[in-house]
């Protein structure tokens, strides 16, 4: 059974910096294009993403120059460095992977949010005023 399980949000002040990680268990995603969504009431956004060679895109201009996306293949993790955070940040943040035929025939990258069809549960990230 194929899961990604997202870990280490909570509470922070705005200014403050963390760090979220997604372990994938049930197959590799060495080969996959992976990221991070995030969801608040009246927003749901695909904030960065990153392939499997490491390139990375940022699809919010709100997060760029204080997100950083990276992957860790061997321990088939990614993580999203969140620095100089903002209330507005304030989500659900949702790791995400490409569907299997992406490994396979390749997809485009910077990728369409409908081909991201492996999704975690989320954490949630708070961050006060």
């Amino acid at each position: 059974q194929v899961q990604l399980v997202e870990s280490g949000g909570g509470l922070v002040q705005a200014g403050d910096s963390l760090r979220i990680s997604c372990a994938a268990s049930g197959r590799s995603f060495s080969d996959n294009a992976m990221g991070w969504f995030r969801q608040a009431p009246g927003k749901d956004e695909f904030v960065a993403e990153i392939n499997y060679q490491g390139e990375t895109a940022y699809n919010v201009h709100s997060v760029k120059g204080r997100f950083i996306i990276s992957r860790d293949n061997a321990k088939n993790t990614i993580f999203l460095q969140m620095n100089n955070l903002r209330p507005d940040d304030t989500a659900v943040y949702v790791c995400a992977a490409t569907r299997d035929d992406c490994s396979i025939y390749g997809c485009p990258f910077p990728g369409p949010e409908y081909i991201y069809t492996y999704r975690g549960r989320g954490t949630q990230v708070t961050v006060s005023s």
